[in-house]
């Protein structure tokens, strides 16, 4: 069994799109996948999006990827590595795969001088916390997570809902 891991590029939109569509189906949100092809060209793939994938294969097909970008930490004044998702098909779990696409995303981290590497999980996923803290990755109960949105993301840029 051979896997590698190889940086994604342009041409690999179609597969990208196929990977975000069963990671959510698996999570239960297929109605929030907005990326169309276009959307993945404009926002991973011009020239200054800081946003990177790499692709795991198993004898040369797709069976899995990971999609992250880089972000700061102010105390410890060093960037850090955000993984915003990493998925393997169902019929390629249990051989690795996610194992080796997560050391090379920390190798990665330790090549560009990251002090962190950081994820998030659904909170009801068992399986995958299980198995990031059998790694020795630890969950941080002490934050949570706030997002804005759609709406209520563009309400608030324009000022309709401050009270400053």
């Amino acid at each position: 069994m051979s896997l590698t891991v190889r940086p994604a590029t342009i041409a690999d939109i179609d597969i990208i799109l196929h990977f975000i569509r069963e990671l959510a189906i698996y999570e239960k949100a297929e109605h929030e996948v907005l990326a169309t092809p276009e959307k993945i060209e404009k926002s991973m793939f011009s020239e200054h999006s800081g946003v990177y994938g790499l692709i795991c294969e198993l004898e040369g097909a797709a069976i899995g990827f990971s999609i992250y970008f880089f972000n700061y930490s102010t105390w410890l004044a060093k960037p850090g590595l955000y993984l915003e998702d990493l998925y393997v098909s169902p019929d390629y779990r249990g051989k690795g795969a996610g194992i080796f696409l997560l050391k090379h995303l920390a190798r990665i981290a330790v090549e560009r001088g990251c002090g962190r590497f950081e994820w998030s999980c659904l909170d009801w996923n068992t399986p995958s916390r299980e198995f990031y803290e059998s790694l020795g990755a630890e969950p941080q109960h002490e934050w949570i997570g706030y997002r804005m949105s759609g709406e209520t993301l563009v309400n608030f840029a324009e000022g309709s809902k401050t009270n400053v």
